[in-house]
């Protein structure tokens, strides 16, 4: 049992507790329709709070959105650390005040009726606000804040707030009941005095309340905005306004810095931290913790416009689930197609997330291209050149290593990265195409007692691997292809008592009686009808077969769990579970603890591909499928 009002009475409602906005919307459409026709000045009191809500949420999505696009604000950020999957669920119900605030502001206006009928602006309500503001909540929110510091009070109230490790727009709105009901009291003072004494109106509520939550995802959005010449030009605005920085102290020690939004109350308190005044220069200038340089890079791909919002800039909490097509997102498609042509435009690779993992930095970068658009060929040009202006950045920064995702490394793109090898010798970032660890995931999945299988895609350059290896197992591989020579050059690379084991063959007919089918070209639900009852589709094509056949099982993609001890992990891979990796990328890291000085470009060395796999679990990483050995 927790202490009395930690605990939100729609805990449990999980996505229903928005269902206690219903009230407000069956009133507004009721009025709607059956009471007096609605004009900008006589709007229903219950749309305004309908309308406000929806507008402190926008302001908080935004900073959060701010604050996760790290092309823009690497050079900024305060605490260098990502955000967590455990942060994220610990402040998935963030918006809970928002509902709160909303039923409070409700029965204030059964309380006070005046408040359903306020004039649109009133000058003298604004200067009453600010005063009760200055006056009244400013010094009433630090008292109470330095109370809540107290043993009883932190640790059964606050040390909720404190959790997160790295302060977000969220993070502002993530604390106890308790503490959002003195809130309540805090930002409603202003408004409910200066209506009170008659200076109320609706552009001051608006106003005022906007205004607060947008100061307050200011202070906790991890990324310093304020430029500190500001400071030194206009000395006295430090304890007019806090900053990002001036608020992350508070954060890093609790003793210091407890004022709402100006510092002039921790100076008058004593309780000003001695770094106040120096910190906000470092990250703002861009030159305090910098743009750290990391060891790897994975530089992956849009699959589809709907898939490239799945990333933290847009909807974190979205981003920290499996890619699915959600309805949601339906309105977004048009906006979302207009910033990537933006982003064709402009041709640079972004930097979306990253993760700590032993100690080492890893990025992913974004190359601004959709899936569609590898397979035109006017468009392959293009491409090449941003995926080789992302080597040669790398290269030039200090990355180690630097992994290419399924499309930006296809071979009748650039061979599987050899092009960019080949045209740069002299490069010092290792280019890996991480396919030796995606084929050691699949045939690590093919159960030890299979004596056939099936293979399409036969002569990319994972089949060409994966049929080399298992015919040296004695395992009979049926290479579907039509290319006869092809299939020869890949059977003389197989040592000479071992080729009888490769066998061509060029209609999916041929594998009728076989229950193992290994998937590297994409086949339709009518050429799955030739495997028999019971057959499993392990695959390595990008997108994924269909599960027509219910009678078959179907493998996901090649893919591997990071270490526990991965740090800052906190959005999905595509379609993968929280903390999955595609093997290629998986590929890359491997590469990069390993330290191996050689690229990985070109056609997989089959003799690797057991060292490899054997490195993937000597540094923890683990696989994924059930069908694993």
């Amino acid at each position: 049992m927790g202490a009395p009002l930690s605990a939100w009475p729609w805990d449990n409602f999980g996505t229903y507790k928005y269902l206690l906005y219903g009230p407000f919307v069956g009133k507004v459409l009721y009025e709607w329709f059956y009471g007096e026709e609605q004009s900008y000045y006589n709007l229903s009191w219950c749309l305004h709070l309908l309308i406000l809500s929806g507008l402190r949420g926008l302001i908080h999505v935004l900073w959060g959105s701010y604050s996760h696009m790290f092309f823009l604000t690497r050079n900024r950020r305060i605490v260098q650390k990502g955000v967590d999957f455990k942060q994220i669920d610990k402040e998935w119900d963030w918006d809970n005040f928002l509902i709160l605030q909303a039923l409070v502001a409700s029965m204030a206006c059964y309380m006070f009726p005046f408040l359903q009928h306020l004039p649109l602006w009133n000058v003298k309500g604004l200067i009453v606000a600010l005063i009760l503001h200055v006056g009244v909540s400013e010094p009433l929110y630090y008292w109470v804040h330095r109370k809540f510091h107290g043993d009883y009070l932190f640790t059964h109230y606050h040390s909720l707030h404190h959790s997160s490790p790295v302060p977000e727009s969220f993070t502002a709105g993530n604390a106890t009941l308790l503490e959002h009901l003195i809130m309540t009291v805090i930002i409603g003072t202003p408004i409910l005095g200066a209506s009170l004494m008659g200076y109320g109106s609706a552009s001051l509520i608006y106003g005022y309340v906007l205004i607060f939550d947008f100061l307050r995802c200011l202070g906790h959005c991890n990324v310093e905005v304020v430029p500190h010449q500001l400071f030194e030009k206009l000395p006295f605005l430090r304890y007019v306004i806090y900053t990002p920085t001036y608020h992350h102290l508070h954060h890093s020690d609790k003793d210091t810095n407890f004022c709402l939004f100006m510092p002039l109350f921790d100076a008058l308190g004593n309780t000003l931290n001695k770094k106040s005044w120096q910190s906000p220069k470092l990250p703002s200038s861009g030159s305090g913790n910098g743009d750290t340089v990391p060891h790897f890079v994975f530089l992956a791909h849009m699959v589809d416009v709907s898939s490239s919002m799945h990333v933290q800039f847009v909807f974190r909490s979205f981003a920290s689930l499996p890619y699915t097509t959600r309805f949601f997102l339906l309105p977004g498609l048009p906006v979302t197609f207009l910033v990537l042509l933006a982003m064709w435009a402009w041709s640079k690779t972004f930097l979306v997330s990253f993760y700590y993992l032993r100690g080492r930095l890893h990025h992913t970068w974004v190359v601004p291209r959709c899936g569609f658009q590898y397979f035109l060929p006017f468009a392959t040009e293009g491409i090449n050149n941003q995926i080789e202006q992302a080597i040669l950045r790398a290269d030039k920064i200090g990355v180690k290593v630097i992994s290419l995702a399924a499309l930006n490394k296809n071979e009748s793109l650039n061979g599987g990265g050899k092009l960019f090898v080949d045209k740069h010798p002299n490069l010092r970032v290792r280019v890996v195409h991480g396919n030796t660890l995606t084929a050691a995931v699949i045939l690590n999945e093919i159960p030890q007692d299979v004596k056939e299988v099936f293979l399409t895609g036969a002569t990319s350059k994972l089949g060409r691997a994966i049929a080399l290896y298992l015919c040296q197992k004695k395992v009979k591989v049926l290479m579907l292809t039509l290319s006869t020579d092809r299939f020869q050059r890949i059977q003389k690379e197989a040592p000479p008592e071992y080729q009888s084991y490769l066998v061509q063959v060029t209609k999916y007919q041929a594998a009728q009686n076989c229950k193992t089918w290994i998937v590297g070209k994409w086949i339709t639900p009518r050429e799955q009808y030739w495997a028999p009852r019971g057959t499993h589709f392990h695959q390595f094509v990008v997108p994924p077969i269909l599960p027509f056949r219910k009678d078959c099982t179907y493998g996901d993609l090649a893919a591997m769990r990071l270490p526990e001890d991965v740090e800052g992990l906190g959005c999905c891979e595509y379609t993968m579970d929280r903390g999955v990796v595609h093997a290629c990328h998986a590929g890359g890291v491997v590469h990069s603890l390993e330290g191996w000085p050689h690229h990985e470009v070109g056609a997989i060395d089959v003799n690797r591909i057991d060292l490899v796999w054997e490195a993937a679990l000597k540094h923890g990483l683990r696989p994924v499928s059930s069908f694993t050995q």
